[in-house]
């Protein structure tokens, strides 16, 4: 039986207990885990996809408590409602956004300079450029003066929005919307369109570390960057494959391959992997065209070209109609999609590389199908009636007779000799109805 513990040796073990926690406080700490700056990769075409993912690596930084946001920059530009999106996103950012165009050779053009200037530190690596910001039509018509004169004052007027606030020259910044002006980094530098120029993201943070930050909501924030792990945030796989369906070649090729597929399946039903493999690129073509600027005028001339590859399996044209199809689609294709710059636009290698076997396949399939369809079966009962055999029995309301080398169960209503002509004039099931050839040539 266990003995009750005096008060002494309870108060002999608290002050043991108390010292031991004393002694594990004063222990030196292990060092401190840095400060972590969240690089974003945007290395794309500025579109939705693009879009999202910058404000997913934006709002990653804010949930780990980042103590800034590196957008590693190199874009041809893109579409003016994503970098609205974008530049919006770094505006109300909560963790301050270093954009870094970069490495030496890259560019960030047309709506990448509107990302570039929102930043709270706008940098750039040697040998690299922005600006021609000036906006372009994505509708595949031309801009009448009027309306190009607003859609001009409206993106300059967004631009000095943000630009004078972030310390930088409004004015130099606002011709590269009016003027399409270009600016190497030592331009922009000198034009106080960045802040500094840095080769690369370690020198672009040790020339930052402890400088003192105004927010764009007027707050102060010093940036600790010295010895801060850089965590590398890329697009998931789905939005990879997503950015890579919105590439306009990609996506009239998967929209060549599903009209393709399609009209297989149903030409020739039960095949199956053309219908799903048609199915399937046809919806991921139709996503794509759903996001990109679609001009109507392309539409109708791939639908124009598709009748006419259709008129030319049925009416013999010689090839005109094929060649006026074939014409059709390389102008549908190249007018399909107008993008604000070429990375958003259809090539012609494209085109021709889909428009030819398209025609030869569609028209080679059709022909097909007709030939079909007008040959004269040659097997079976429907292929024999009215063909001439030799009656090998006597027929006498039954017999047999031999029609191209088969023999045949036969009835005719009157008597035929064996050995003589005869014509199949009908069938039943396995049994002829004959005649005797001297009888239908009367």
């Amino acid at each position: 039986m266990l003995k009750r513990i005096s008060p002494a040796v309870r108060a002999s073990l608290l002050c043991a207990g108390l010292t031991v926690a004393c002694l594990f406080l004063a222990l030196p700490a292990g060092k401190a885990a840095g400060p972590t700056v969240v690089q974003i990769e945007f290395d794309d075409i500025v579109h939705p996809v693009s879009a999202d993912f910058v404000k997913a690596g934006l709002a990653h930084a804010a949930e780990i408590n980042a103590e800034a946001v590196v957008i590693r920059l190199s874009t041809p530009g893109g579409l003016a409602d994503s970098m609205r999106e974008i530049v919006e996103a770094i505006l109300a950012s909560r963790v301050p956004v270093i954009v870094w165009v970069g490495p030496s050779g890259t560019r960030a053009a047309s709506a990448g300079f509107f990302i570039l200037e929102a930043a709270d530190v706008a940098t750039m690596a040697p040998g690299t450029n922005t600006g021609a910001a000036h906006p372009v039509s994505i509708t595949g018509t031309s801009i009448d003066e009027v309306m190009e004169k607003k859609i001009v004052s409206d993106a300059s007027a967004f631009l000095r929005s943000y630009s004078a606030k972030r310390g930088h020259n409004a004015s130099v910044a606002e011709q590269a919307v009016t003027e399409s002006r270009s600016f190497t980094d030592k331009e922009a530098l000198d034009n106080n369109l960045i802040d500094v120029i840095a080769k690369d993201i370690t020198e672009l943070l040790n020339k930052f570390d402890g400088k003192e930050l105004k927010r764009f909501d007027d707050s102060v924030h010093t940036l600790r960057l010295r010895d801060a792990s850089v965590e590398l945030f890329e697009m998931t796989e789905r939005q990879k494959f997503l950015s890579w369906i919105l590439n306009p070649n990609v996506a009239f090729i998967l929209g060549a391959i599903g009209l393709v597929g399609l009209y297989v399946e149903i030409t020739h039903p039960g095949l199956i992997f053309p219908g799903v493999a048609g199915g399937i690129s046809l919806i991921l073509a139709l996503s794509a065209f759903s996001v990109l600027p679609v001009n109507f005028a392309g539409v109708l001339l791939i639908l124009l070209a598709i009748v006419l590859f259709v008129l030319e399996a049925h009416i013999t044209s010689h090839g005109i109609l094929a060649v006026g199809g074939i014409l059709a689609l390389v102008a549908g294709g190249l007018m399909l999609v107008e993008g604000p710059i070429p990375e958003l636009r259809i090539h012609l290698s494209t085109v021709l590389a889909v428009a030819i076997p398209l025609a030869l396949i569609t028209v080679f399939l059709l022909r097909l199908v007709l030939r079909s369809h007008r040959t004269v079966a040659t097997t079976g009962g429907s292929g024999i009636l009215g063909k001439a055999g030799t009656a090998i029995t006597e027929i006498r309301k039954s017999g047999k007779v031999r029609v191209h080398g088969e023999i045949w169960n036969a009835w005719s209503r009157d008597t035929i000799h064996e050995g003589a002509s005869i014509r199949i004039v009908g069938i039943e099931g396995l049994m002829l109805e004959v005649q005797a050839e001297s009888e239908d040539k009367r």
